[in-house]
């Protein structure tokens, strides 16, 4: 058969896998175990043979929603979990170890931040860099370094990492490479193209987009030799060397802590993930349209967006992205305007913490989010105190438009 486009693929996704009387999705699975007539099957699943046992390893309907993830990111096997939180936390829990050194962009979102602080406090080293340079990514190497995390776009920032670059140093110094997708989604840009060697997307946000349910995943891109990787423990060694780190990940960080993505939850993600290119081309439209008319708003100080000529990574952007620049802003207002009265104007845009939904929301930043960390580190994150993070959803452009302008005016 040939190969078909990414939204086709995706459609056809559950119906291609033989769904149970032939329906187009895969039914819902809420059991929570899976019972066996013959003990050797039963002991062979539990010894590597595909199959399903207990729900908190998984279920039918969320290894659908994981064929369609690994679809989406070109890789060659994913593993779902709860949140896109559990996910990343899994990843670095479950592939890193005391004494190990991480290095991460500056530029991420504030629960990553707290995370990295956990991660310290456990024993991993982690030294945080402007990872829109490769440079700084390249001088913070250690000969106890692991691995190297980056966000494809930051959140909320708006920074584009030197992807390709880090990818091909990483390859070079042969480091897990692991990159949230999460904003950029794999319908602007697949991990695989970057080079990393895992993808981390939270499913709560674009790819699920309904704001009705919770997830994460994590993409093995079939780029990086797991042989060489030395925190692979033996119990793990065994089968296609290929699978080894997502292996590890299942085990550690989904069967040991317990993670789950519970069956409603995926299915309702993976009724989403069907239309998440149609989703994006407009919420990316609308963004752009957003973005270059309150750049000229006589009270918006400053738009952070790619898709602005003046954005410090535009060029990037467009070679990473193509046309589309994401469906995330930040906005600063000029210090006269009260954040607070200006939120409270907005008629449709909705004041809430999410992201990456069919609504557009805003959230003021150094007041939420990014309280806790403190005015120094967000100083050096550019969240200054009119910071607005504003997440695109797929309204009406001019509506989006016209609420802002009420609220400022």
């Amino acid at each position: 058969m040939a190969k078909n486009g990414f939204t086709t693929t995706i459609l056809h996704s559950d119906r291609r896998a033989s769904v149970e009387h032939g329906a187009i999705h895969k039914p819902m699975h809420p059991s929570s175990q899976y019972a066996f007539s013959d003990a050797r099957e039963l002991a062979a699943v539990f010894q590597g043979k595909p199959g399903f046992t207990y729900a908190r390893q998984g279920t039918p309907t969320t290894t659908a929603l994981e064929a369609k993830v690994t679809q989406m990111e070109g890789g060659v096997a994913t593993v779902s979990f709860a949140t896109g939180m559990a996910a990343l936390a899994a990843t670095f829990f479950a592939l890193l170890k005391a004494g190990d050194h991480l290095i991460s962009s500056q530029h991420i979102f504030g629960n990553t931040n707290s995370l990295l602080g956990t991660l310290a406090d456990l024993g991993v080293a982690v030294t945080v860099v402007d990872a829109t340079n490769v440079d700084n990514v390249v001088a913070a190497l250690r000969p106890e370094t692991r691995m190297v995390f980056t966000e494809a776009l930051a959140n909320p920032g708006t920074q584009v990492a030197d992807l390709v670059g880090i990818g091909e140093w990483c390859k070079k110094k042969n480091l897990v490479y692991v990159v949230d997708n999460t904003l950029a989604t794999p319908w602007l840009c697949q991990g695989i193209s970057v080079g990393a060697s895992l993808v981390v997307n939270s499913l709560s946000k674009h790819i699920g987009g309904h704001g009705n349910a919770l997830g994460g995943a994590v993409t093995d891109t079939g780029l990086y030799d797991w042989t060489d990787y030395t925190n692979i423990a033996l119990s793990y060694r065994n089968g296609k060397p290929s699978s080894w780190g997502l292996t590890q990940i299942k085990k550690k960080g989904l069967r040991d802590m317990g993670g789950t993505l519970a069956a409603e939850a995926a299915h309702r993600i993976a009724a989403g993930a069907e239309t998440l290119a149609l989703r994006m081309d407009r919420a990316c439209s609308n963004a752009l349209a957003l973005a270059q008319f309150l750049s000229r708003h006589p009270k918006v100080a400053k738009i952070h967006y790619p898709g602005l000529t003046d954005h410090p990574q535009h060029e990037r952007a467009k070679q990473l992205f193509g046309s589309r620049f994401g469906a995330l802003m930040g906005i600063e207002l000029i210090d006269e305007v009260d954040l607070f009265d200006f939120l409270n104007r907005l008629r449709v845009l909705i004041l809430a913490t999410h992201l990456g939904d069919n609504r557009t929301l805003v959230l003021p930043m150094a007041q939420t989010i990014y309280y806790e960390m403190g005015a120094e580190r967000r100083a050096l994150m550019g969240i200054s105190d009119n910071f607005l993070r504003v997440s695109i959803g797929i309204e009406d452009t001019q509506d989006i438009i016209d609420d802002f302008v009420q609220a400022l005016d």
